[in-house]
C-alpha cells in the first residue's frame, strides 16, 4: 500500500512490524496509535497487536487496526519461527539477559554428538515450564511481579508443540539456534531446558522473530517508515 487513509484504518489493517530491541510489544502498540490519533484527529481507534514479543528480542510484531482486530484470535494462533543464541555455561533467573547469571555450570563435556542427541528430546509435543519473569497471570498477578518482590510460585507446565529445533552453528559455549514452534512456546525456557538437558546451564542471549505463519519480518515496516506512510 502507497498510502493509508482514514477509510483503510477504519475499515481494518494488518499491519507488520520489526519491534527495536527493548521495546514492549505494547509501546508499539502505543506509538502506532498514537501516530494514527494524531494525523487524523481521533479521540480513539481500535489498534491491537497478534502476540507479544519480549523487550530484549526484536523481530515480527502484527498489529491489527479497526475492524481487523476482529482476527487477532486466529493471528496468535499461527505457527512462530524463531532465530537466536544460547549461552551455554550459565543461567539466569529470566532465562535471558534481564537478570544478572545466578549459577555457572561446566562446558568441557559439551560435543556435538552431545547436542545432536540432546535435541531428539525438543521435538513434536513437549512439556514446557513458563519463565517466572514472564506476563502470564496466577492469582490476579503476573508472574514477574511475584518474581521481583523475591517471592516462590508453583508455575504448572504446559504442552507445546516444537516442529523443529536446530543448531544451526555451534560457536561454544555459544549456539545459534532456529525454531519453529506453536503458541504459546517460551523460547526462554527452551533454552534452560536445553542447558539441563547437556548437563550444563544456558540462558538466551539473543532472539529474533522473522515468522508468523505466512507473514515475514522482511515485508515488516519500522515505526519511521509507518510514520512516513502515514504522512505522504
Amino acid at each position: 500500500m502507497d498510502k493509508l487513509t482514514l477509510e483503510h484504518i477504519k475499515e481494518g489493517q494488518v499491519l507488520l512490524f520489526d519491534k527495536p530491541l527493548h521495546w514492549t510489544s505494547f509501546q508499539v502498540v502505543n506509538k502506532v496509535r498514537w501516530l494514527i490519533k494524531q494525523k487524523f484527529g481521533l479521540r480513539k481507534i481500535k489498534v491491537g497487536h497478534a502476540g507479544t514479543l519480549d523487550p530484549l528480542a526484536t523481530g515480527l510484531v502484527i498489529l491489527c487496526t479497526g475492524k481487523a482486530t476482529k482476527t487477532i484470535e486466529s493471528l496468535m494462533g499461527q505457527t512462530k519461527v524463531y532465530t537466536g543464541e544460547l549461552t551455554l555455561g550459565a543461567t539466569t533467573p529470566s532465562y535471558d539477559l534481564e537478570t544478572e547469571i545466578d549459577k555457572t555450570f561446566e562446558t568441557s563435556h559439551i560435543t556435538q554428538e552431545l547436542i545432536d542427541e540432546a535435541l531428539i528430546a525438543f521435538q513434536g509435543d513437549i512439556m514446557q515450564k513458563p519463565p517466572v519473569f514472564s506476563a502470564l497471570k496466577k492469582e490476579g498477578k503476573r508472574l514477574y511481579e511475584y518474581a521481583r518482590r523475591g517471592e516462590e510460585v508453583e508455575i504448572p507446565k504446559r504442552q507445546v508443540h516444537i516442529d523443529h529445533f536446530k543448531i544451526t552453528e555451534n560457536l561454544l559455549p555459544k549456539l545459534n539456534f532456529e525454531v519453529q514452534c506453536s503458541k504459546g512456546t517460551y523460547i526462554r525456557s527452551l533454552a534452560f531446558d536445553f542447558g539441563k538437558a547437556l548437563n550444563s546451564g544456558a540462558y538466551l542471549s539473543e532472539l529474533r522473530r522473522p515468522q508468523i505463519g505466512d507473514y515475514n519480518v522482511e515485508d515488516a515496516l519500522s515505526i519511521e517508515d509507518f510514520e512516513k506512510l502515514l504522512n505522504d
